[in-house]
């Protein structure tokens, strides 16, 4: 059993202790929001990135948080401290609160977790296979608790031999279930802009200054995949990750890309490792 702590609503619980009411609206209409960030060396990346987004999507979910960003920065700290892992994944999640009837939403709970999270660079070399699936995401702006779909399609994922789905919505690509997506044409690095979330890996990546380089968001669709140099996702804990088949076909020469390479390296500099 794990000595982890988790906080909720900024009291410090054993995992094996810490509970939360199946009247949660969480529980009982899937109804939340959460934002994910890794530590390194103790350090959260990009904090304040993250806390615009979760504070924007709890706006956008009319939930109210509660506590200034310097109090939930303290919590956080708190929790840092007892569990003493210096190089994690911090999670956020504030649900809809408890309900009586099941419906109508209430004070929000806050529930912030940490698991042991090492960035493994050898991966990068794995790359990824995507199959691609028709749908569009519920407020695609908004990071929801809601990823039934991406969870019902596992068996789908497996039988086409992927690891991971890449949605479109009449063949305009959109985004993975929990990453964003990238192309690369010529010197051009192109990420869809139309009804996705825009992740914070994906900001840092187009702000990125690489020579030679041209980093824009505009949408494309599934006919455009088939003549693409490299394509890669992003997010927390990928970085800019090659992948390498989507439907079963290659991507470039079906190796990691060395623009991707380019702009992982970057990442790896930015957060300081």
């Amino acid at each position: 059993m794990t000595n982890r702590y988790i906080s909720i609503n900024h009291q410090l619980y054993k995992e094996d202790e810490a509970k939360i009411s199946v009247s949660d609206l969480s529980i009982q209409r899937g109804f939340g929001i959460f934002d994910f960030l890794k530590t390194v060396n103790h350090q959260p990346i990009f904090l304040e990135d993250h806390f615009n987004r979760f504070y924007n999507s709890a706006k956008e979910m009319n939930l109210n948080v509660g506590v200034t960003r310097t109090e939930l920065k303290n919590s956080i700290d708190t929790l840092m401290k007892s569990n003493n892992l210096p190089n994690s994944g911090l999670k956020f999640i504030l649900t809809g609160g408890f309900s009586e009837d099941g419906y109508t939403m209430s004070t929000p709970n806050l529930i912030l977790t940490q698991v042991p999270f090492e960035i493994e660079k050898a991966s990068f070399n794995n790359g990824i296979k995507l199959v691609t699936y028709p749908h569009q995401r519920q407020l695609p702006t908004v990071k929801t608790i809601d990823y039934l779909q991406a969870i019902r399609l596992q068996p789908y994922i497996k039988e086409n031999l992927a690891d991971d789905v890449l949605y479109h919505h009449h063949e305009s690509i959109r985004e993975c279930p929990r990453a964003n997506f990238f192309i690369v044409k010529g010197n051009k690095v192109s990420t869809p802009k139309t009804d996705i979330l825009k992740g914070i890996t994906r900001s840092k990546i187009l702000d990125l200054k690489i020579e030679d380089l041209l980093f824009v968001e505009e949408d494309f669709n599934l006919a455009d995949l088939t003549t693409v140099d490299e394509a890669f996702i992003s997010s927390s804990t990928k970085n800019a990750f090659p992948v390498l088949t989507i439907d079963g076909k290659t991507i470039g020469n079906g190796k990691p890309g060395e623009v991707t390479r380019k702009i992982n390296e970057a990442l790896y500099r930015l957060i300081g490792i």
